[in-house]
C-alpha cells in the first residue's frame, strides 16, 4: 500500500541504542534512518510519533523530526499544530475521579506503592524519567503484566493495566534483583488509554481511515496499533523478544522488519511509500 500517513514508535523502533538515531542495533553508524525519514517528508506523508514519552519529550522530539503531530504516554494525550492543540483521552478513570489526572488518583490511592510492595527487587519507579508523567506511572522490572492485572482486580483496582513497552538495558543504579533477563519498562494507567485507540482518534480528526494509515513499533503495547491501521510494522528486535511471536500470531495486519531497530525502521517506511 501507498501510505497517506505513518505512525511510529520512537524508543528501539525510530531510534536505535541510547535514543540515537545514527545508530544501528549493533551499534554501528547507520544514515539509513534519516535517508528514510527524509524520503517520507519528499513525498509529503505526514509522521506522527506515538511513544510512552512525556507530552513535552514527544513534542521536542517532533520538533527535531518535523513530524507532523505527536501521541504522548501511550496514548494519553494526541497533539498537533507543535502541540498548541491537544486531546486527552481518560479511559476507564472512575466517574468520582472525573477532571483529575490518574496519577493524582493513583498517588492517592497508593496503588503504585502496593504494586511494587507486592513484587519486591522484580518492580520498581523507572527513575528518573517517571517525575513529570501525568497520566502513567511510569516503572521497569520483570513481571507479568497479566498477573500484576489479576491483582490490581483484586484489589479493586480493575480499571488500570500494567502495559509492557520494551525493554532495556540494566544499568548499575536499577535496584532490581539479578537476572539474565533484560528488564522492561511498564506503563500502569487506566484501562481504555492505548496508542491504537489515539490513532484511531487522530485519524478521524484527520479524516483519514484505517487504510490510509501505516505503525511502526517494537513492543508489545505497539501491537494496539494494530487495528487502527493497514499495516503494523514491527522491527526484528521487537520480533525475537520471547513470547512476542504468540501475540503476533494474532495479529493479522502485522509484518516483521528484516532488520532491527532504525534499520527496520527505515525498511518499513520506504516498504510504505
Amino acid at each position: 500500500m501507498t501510505a497517506r500517513i505513518v505512525y511510529t514508535d520512537l524508543d528501539g523502533t525510530m531510534v536505535g541504542p541510547r535514543g540515537s538515531f545514527w545508530h544501528a542495533a549493533d551499534r554501528g553508524l547507520t544514515a539509513d534512518p534519516a535517508a528514510a525519514l527524509l524520503a517520507l517528508h519528499r513525498a509529503g506523508v505526514p509522521l506522527v510519533l506515538v511513544s510512552g514519552r512525556t507530552f513535552e519529550q514527544v513534542i521536542e522530539a517532533a520538533r527535531i523530526f518535523a513530524a507532523d503531530g505527536a501521541i504522548a504516554e501511550l496514548g494519553a494525550t494526541i497533539a498537533w499544530d507543535a502541540g498548541r492543540s491537544t486531546h486527552r483521552l481518560t479511559g476507564e478513570l472512575p466517574a468520582e475521579y472525573a477532571g483529575r489526572a490518574p496519577m493524582e488518583v493513583m498517588a492517592q490511592l497508593g496503588v503504585v506503592e502496593q504494586v511494587i510492595a507486592e513484587n519486591p527487587g522484580r518492580l520498581e519507579w523507572h527513575a528518573p524519567w517517571h517525575a513529570t508523567h501525568s497520566t502513567d506511572a511510569l516503572l521497569r522490572g520483570r513481571v507479568d503484566p497479566v498477573a500484576v492485572d489479576a491483582w490490581l482486580a483484586e484489589k479493586g483496582a480493575g480499571w488500570l493495566t500494567l502495559k509492557d513497552n520494551g525493554a532495556i538495558p540494566a544499568t548499575s543504579r536499577f535496584g532490581l534483583d539479578d537476572d539474565p533477563l533484560p528488564p522492561r519498562v511498564y506503563h500502569l494507567m487506566p484501562r481504555g488509554i492505548s496508542k491504537g485507540a489515539a490513532i484511531a482518534w487522530d485519524l478521524e480528526r484527520r479524516g483519514l481511515s484505517p487504510a490510509d494509515a501505516v505503525a511502526i513499533g517494537d513492543s508489545v503495547s505497539d501491537l494496539d496499533m494494530a487495528p487502527a491501521v493497514d499495516r503494523l510494522w514491527i522491527t526484528r528486535n521487537g520480533a525475537s523478544v520471547d513470547g512476542m511471536g504468540r501475540l503476533m500470531d494474532a495479529v493479522p495486519n502485522v509484518t516483521v522488519t528484516a532488520a532491527p531497530m532504525g534499520e527496520g525502521w527505515a525498511q518499513a517506511v520506504l516498504a510504505s511509500l
